[in-house]
């Protein structure tokens, strides 16, 4: 009796290091390559991200010589219907630790049983996959550092090759529907700004990266004024490379272990949301739902649009609208800055990330927000207040990156253009005014904080 796998693609859009789908092709005579497009999902993603994933199945379909189903839907309505179409005896793919990822998962596994029939999950988008790591008494870890060294202890994997040898099913025209890069939907409304996609380019971005940067990772990371991080982020959170990947080429080296502890911030956020799933939208701290914040509005618009009148914050903003990302130093501190500053929740940012971000991680937005809005893990108390003029001075010391994306202060010198404010013709080219005073707000948010009296761990 002949026997015909099926590779549901996920957030694995790569052929290196993929184990479940060796294990797919292992399993049949050949093998149908799927990924399901929920529309949906696709709508809420924003077109940056829209776009980002239609060229990253462009390139995943040439890697599988034109062979990669894309059918638009739910999985557990898509994927029964072709199981019975194309004769499929086995089921595979890589396991979701994304709260919709997991839903899916279950629907679906409902689905098969009636077929008799159940999916082969192998591996995930983790070194190691969440819900692993654990305390000696067998509880989760809720701080980064008692984690990462427990992570570390754990281990993980070598990485896979890519399969020399793929006999792959050819879909039926029905079934590629692959999104169309040049059309209004699907097409990137910031053009070739948009950072490359698939899994070529990001190994040839980890390349570029390990011979140009990664040495001075440690040195360089906090700076956005110049090429310091790897970019790396968009490729992980679409599965274009595997963390394994990367902690394999990684030494011991101080750059190095800064690096690897980036990686293990993107492992403990994922494992803090699976054990607490309410954290993707909802508090990781509750008492801080107590909090008294102001409804967005206009402030809310100018953070947004980066027109808040602080060069390091509108910089950052701008950068997220003309790039689709954002350098991590600067996410904390327009996340401070709403917050603290604003005093407007930090869901409202997280969502706007959310709409922007080419690399947006459910775990990774949320608790990184969390953790500047002082309500989530670590020690990052919520009397911890970025100052926007000491952080742009501090990380942008000559206005490198304000000037890049801040054109009305490019004719500031040095320090002057982190306080346009201080300068005579600060504001000549129409650059706007503080909204707020920072020093006033810093001692009005910690008059709330006084309001609810809170205790953190």
């Amino acid at each position: 009796m002949s026997s015909r796998s099926l590779f549901w693609f996920r957030r694995d859009l790569r052929l290196a290091d993929n184990p479940a789908l060796l294990d797919a092709l292992a399993a049949g005579e050949d093998c149908l390559v799927l990924f399901v497009m929920d529309l949906e999902i696709a709508e809420r993603s924003g077109p940056y991200r829209r776009a980002y994933l239609a060229r990253s199945l462009a390139a995943l379909d040439e890697s599988l010589g034109g062979k990669l189903a894309v059918v638009n839907g739910r999985a557990h309505e898509v994927i029964p219907d072709l199981i019975k179409e194309y004769g499929i005896t086995s089921l595979h793919a890589a396991k979701s630790f994304a709260p919709y990822g997991i839903t899916d998962e279950v629907e679906l596994e409902k689905k098969l049983e009636k077929l008799g029939m159940r999916i082969e999950f192998t591996g995930s988008g983790y070194a190691v996959a969440p819900g692993r790591v654990r305390k000696p008494d067998g509880t989760n870890y809720r701080v980064y550092t008692p984690f990462y060294r427990s992570w570390l202890t754990h281990g993980w994997r070598e990485p896979v090759a890519a399969p020399k040898k793929m006999n792959l099913v050819s879909p039926q025209s029905t079934h590629r529907a692959l999104p169309d890069c040049e059309s209004a939907q699907w097409s990137s409304p910031i053009g070739e700004s948009l950072q490359s996609a698939g899994e070529a380019a990001a190994t040839k971005r980890f390349a570029s990266y390990i011979k140009n940067g990664l040495d001075q990772y440690d040195q360089t990371r906090n700076t956005p004024g110049v090429s310091g991080t790897s970019r790396l982020s968009p490729h992980l959170r679409w599965g274009e490379i595997h963390p394994r990947t990367i902690l394999s080429t990684l030494n011991q080296t101080s750059a190095h272990d800064v690096f690897r502890k980036e990686i293990a911030w993107r492992e403990f956020y994922a494992d803090v949301l699976h054990h607490y799933p309410h954290t993707d939208k909802g508090y990781y701290a509750p008492q801080y739902e107590a909090m008294r914040y102001d409804d967005p509005g206009q402030k809310f618009t100018a953070w947004q649009e980066g027109k808040t009148g602080y060069p390091i914050v509108d910089a950052a903003m701008r950068q997220l609208k003309a790039e689709g990302w954002m350098h991590n130093r600067c996410r904390m501190i327009v996340a401070s800055f709403l917050v603290k500053d604003l005093h407007i929740e930090w869901q409202h940012g997280a969502s706007h990330f959310m709409d922007y971000l080419i690399d947006n991680d459910v775990a990774s937005n949320a608790h990184g927000w969390q953790w500047t809005a002082g309500c989530g893990t670590d020690a990052s108390p919520y009397y911890r207040v970025f100052n926007p003029v000491e952080q742009g001075k501090r990380f942008d010391e000559d206005g490198i990156y304000i000037r890049k994306y801040v054109p009305e202060l490019a004719h500031l010198a040095g320090a002057e253009i982190h306080e346009p404010w201080s300068v005579l013709d600060g504001y000549i080219n129409g650059y706007p005014e503080r909204i707020v005073d920072h020093a006033a707000e810093r001692l009005e948010s910690l008059a709330r904080l006084e309001e609810i009296k809170v205790s953190k761990e």
